[in-house]
């Protein structure tokens, strides 16, 4: 066997953060750090998030706004860094076979679950295997994966069905995640989650729905990860709520939009912008025009690529707040290509002449789902396709459905914005056969073989370079037509900081730092 890590490697992830679309978007945190604290880091960390947690039963967990609680309470295998790193978590090692088929993980020793119980190997087999047999947001992570079995106490042995490049990064999340094999199938599990991590649900201060406070535990292995003894997260469904809510120090962190930096910055908040957190893009998912003819002509979808004036985008819609990209990876991760951003200019005429060599001289129509995040964009899309001769229909879709229409095959392009993730992530997520975003399962040759060699390579540095060839065939056929990152605005108090760079985004409490002790 060979590729033994025991440190981080160089991965990322990302949540978003938008300007309109807080509903979908935002991951914001704030912190509450009473006045004049002690120096021995005896502070409080009061998160805001937009959304309601949907369940802490470990097979329903959702990366996102809730990963800031459910990461607190639950230990998972492997972690990530605040520079996008994979690093050992309950799992010290990690050893791939040869083949990318066998991957041995040494569990730590001397774990508990808040109930006192020892972690074991047979533990995380438990929850594995729950997982993998659970219909749930997660059960895709681990579909590589062909049995789970023990060696001793504290080693875990995966067989997988064929390699998988996405897998250790999602170990890193939802997926890695290690249940009480006593608690975890219980109906109380959704709303009182026993794990092993830092911290431990307080349900007596708790209030479903509105706040989750979190105490930390003073046996935890890795205590000084976690400088806040008190974690609350609030539930804030408004952005302008959340904002006065910093202003009146009920919260002392958060994350803004660029209008409302200034004044906070110049009322004693530390500001830290994030330049791409997310990327805003237009899925071309009908690539070999089964429901839309014109699709599948690479020529057509260049021209949409051509047709958006990018700068005039992130200038006043995001208000600057972002950068403009034909990529949908992280700009920061192992796959982003600075020279692949000098492939698609703003080129209206261009586009207009690509679309009559491909044989649609006057055009053609689309309708293209209208979601709750897309509305502020929904001119500016509309405008730039007519300006090239495509005409849009825009179709209301209700929040609640915002999902099933995606997938439905109904659409055959479509406006969407999605957190950044590590590389292996987001090939699944944007252009695996299933994935959520190749909707129509697009499959090429060429592109396949890229995946399988990206898949097998264990060594990070050639599995970086295959994830840049990945990226470069899905720009230069134009799979799908990105527009612009959006960025963050993090704002804190004297004495915390937002210690994330972009790298990484998970929302986990880790990317909060006390300072000046």
């Amino acid at each position: 066997m060979r590729n033994r890590f025991t440190h981080a490697r160089p991965l990322s992830r990302a949540v978003p953060v938008a300007v309109a679309m807080a509903a979908l978007l935002s991951t914001t945190a704030c912190d509450d750090q009473p006045a004049g604290a002690s120096s021995d880091g005896a502070k409080t960390l009061s998160l805001a998030i937009i959304g309601t947690p949907n369940s802490f039963e470990p097979t329903q967990l959702i990366d996102g706004q809730q990963t800031y609680i459910w990461d607190s309470v639950y230990d998972t295998l492997l972690t990530q860094d605040n520079k996008g790193g994979l690093a050992p978590g309950a799992a010290e090692s990690w050893e791939y076979s040869d083949d990318a088929r066998t991957l041995t993980l040494r569990i730590r020793k001397g774990m508990k679950f808040s109930t006192g119980t020892p972690v074991t190997s047979a533990a995380v087999k438990a929850t594995l295997d729950r997982m993998r047999t659970t219909p749930g947001p997660n059960q895709t992570s681990l579909a590589a994966v062909k049995s789970v079995e023990t060696n001793g106490d504290h080693g875990v042995v995966l067989d997988l069905e064929r390699p998988d490049g996405a897998l250790l990064s999602s170990l890193s999340g939802a997926a890695g995640v290690i249940g009480d094999p006593k608690t975890m199938t219980s109906k109380g599990a959704a709303l009182n989650p026993i794990g092993s991590g830092p911290y431990t649900l307080d349900k007596k201060a708790t209030v479903n729905g509105s706040v989750y406070v979190l105490k930390r535990r003073d046996d935890y292995w890795n205590k000084k990860a976690y400088p806040f003894p008190t974690i609350k997260v609030r539930v804030i469904s408004d952005r302008t709520a959340s904002v006065n809510a910093l202003k009146a120090g009920e919260v002392n962190a958060g994350s803004v939009e660029a209008a409302q930096v200034g004044a906070l910055e110049s009322s004693g908040f530390e500001v830290k912008h994030v330049e791409a957190t997310a990327a805003g893009v237009l899925v071309l998912a009908d690539r070999t025009g089964t429901k839309l003819k014109p699709l599948g002509d690479v020529r057509v979808r260049k021209a949409i690529n051509m047709a958006f004036d990018r700068d005039k985008i992130v200038k006043q819609i995001l208000q600057g707040s972002g950068k403009t990209t034909v990529q949908v990876f992280n700009p920061k991760g192992q796959a982003y290509d600075p020279a692949l951003e000098r492939t698609y200019g703003y080129d209206p005429a261009e586009a207009k002449q690509l679309l009559a060599e491909a044989g649609y001289p006057n055009g053609f129509s689309v309708s293209m789902p209208s979601l709750v995040y897309t509305k502020p964009f929904e001119p500016t899309i509309a405008q730039s396709l007519k300006d090239i001769g495509i005409s849009v229909k825009w179709e209301t879709v209700p929040a609640q459905q915002t999902n099933s229409a995606l997938i439905s095959k109904k659409y055959p392009m479509f406006f969407t914005m999605d957190g950044l993730d590590t590389a292996p992530m987001e090939v699944r997520k944007n252009f695996n056969p299933k994935g959520t975003r190749n909707v129509f399962g697009t499959s090429d040759k060429r592109f396949d073989a890229l995946v399988t060699q990206a898949n097998r390579e264990v060594d990070p540095a050639k599995a970086a370079k295959t994830y840049r060839e990945i990226n470069a065939f899905t720009v230069e056929n134009a799979w799908n037509a990105p527009v612009f990152y959006v960025g963050t605005y993090w704002v804190t108090k004297k004495g915390i900081t937002y210690l994330g760079d972009g790298s990484s985004t998970f929302s986990t409490v880790r990317q909060f730092g006390v300072t000046g002790q």
